[in-house]
């Protein structure tokens, strides 16, 4: 499990407007949902998100090839969770996601379909310097990767529902 006080993260800043975000929200509901012991209840949306951002500085002193550590596993596994329960909420249909990451290197991909439908798929590198820069990057990638999907199953429906 991630621990939210780990002092390589730096504190997200208060941007008001990625913090009101849908997917942002979904995230919050997600990592809160998780919370079993109530450990992080006293804690605000901003303090959870901070491990989910990593400064360039950070980001570049972490070696190019390296094995994703479980901190790093959780953040990605919680992050494509939320992207996929977005895609859910948006469209109305019941999503599968699947993703392989190989633990030594840190590549893999990512899935997410319908029944019968490849609504997003992406390729996962450097997995173990995953992060975003700032709360708003990490809003905005959260956000495409929905839009992406929700375009697929627009422009196949039937399919997507079949």
């Amino acid at each position: 499990m991630a621990t939210l006080s780990d002092p390589t993260v730096t504190p997200v800043l208060g941007d008001n407007k990625a913090a009101a975000s849908p997917f942002i929200k979904c995230l919050v509901r997600l990592i809160r949902a998780q919370d079993s012991y109530g450990s992080w209840k006293e804690k605000c949306d901003t303090d959870l998100l901070a491990c989910f951002t990593v400064p360039e500085e950070k980001r570049r002193a972490i070696p190019i090839i390296g094995d994703p550590d479980p901190d790093v596993l959780w953040r990605l596994d919680v992050f494509y969770r939320a992207v996929g329960i977005a895609i859910e909420e948006r469209s109305g249909l019941l999503i599968s996601r699947t993703m392989e990451i190989n633990h030594h290197g840190g590549f893999g991909r990512v899935l997410f379909t319908t029944r019968r439908l490849v609504v997003l798929s992406k390729t996962l590198r450097d997995v173990h310097r995953f992060g975003f820069s700032t709360l708003r990057k990490l809003a905005k990638t959260g956000a495409k990767l929905v839009n992406d999907a929700a375009r697929v199953i627009e422009a196949y429906p039937d399919v997507a529902r079949a």
